[in-house]
């Protein structure tokens, strides 16, 4: 496994990146406009530290962000998503929304923080159980 980002939502990416960049000193790696879904990403890094990401996810249509909200997920890459995702089921943990497409899942930690996984590399070939599975309460 190998951490990846962690994502904040913010509710003015100019200000943000103002903040992040300008006075943290944080570099931005990556930008992704999603023009149909009216959603920004922005990936941060420390000089050097690279592989230790920040990812803020602008939403263009406003929204109150409260009870930590603000704060979205912890993001790992893994092997194998569904190898990693039947030994957490197996364990008890709750499969979020499950890797239908091979590629990416979420799970709760026991403190409600949303956890991502994703496919290291290229997505697997969906399959059963998970190409059918639903989505189970946030993630």
């Amino acid at each position: 496994m190998k951490y990846l980002h962690t994502m904040v939502r913010v509710n003015d990416l100019d200000k943000s990146l103002e903040f992040y960049c300008v006075h943290l000193g944080l570099k931005q790696l990556r930008r992704r406009d999603f023009e149909e879904a009216r959603f920004s990403l922005v990936f941060l890094a420390a000089e050097g530290d690279e592989d230790a990401q920040v990812e803020l996810t602008y939403n263009w249509d406003s929204e109150e962000y409260d009870e930590g909200r603000n704060f979205g997920h912890l993001a790992y890459a893994v092997d194998n998503i569904y190898a990693t995702c039947q030994k957490l089921m197996d364990a008890g943990v709750a499969i979020n929304r499950p890797p239908r497409d091979g590629h990416m899942a979420f799970v709760r930690s026991p403190d409600n923080i949303s956890i991502e996984l994703l496919q290291r590399g290229d997505a697997l070939p969906a399959q059963e159980p998970w190409k059918s599975m639903e989505n189970t309460g946030k993630w």
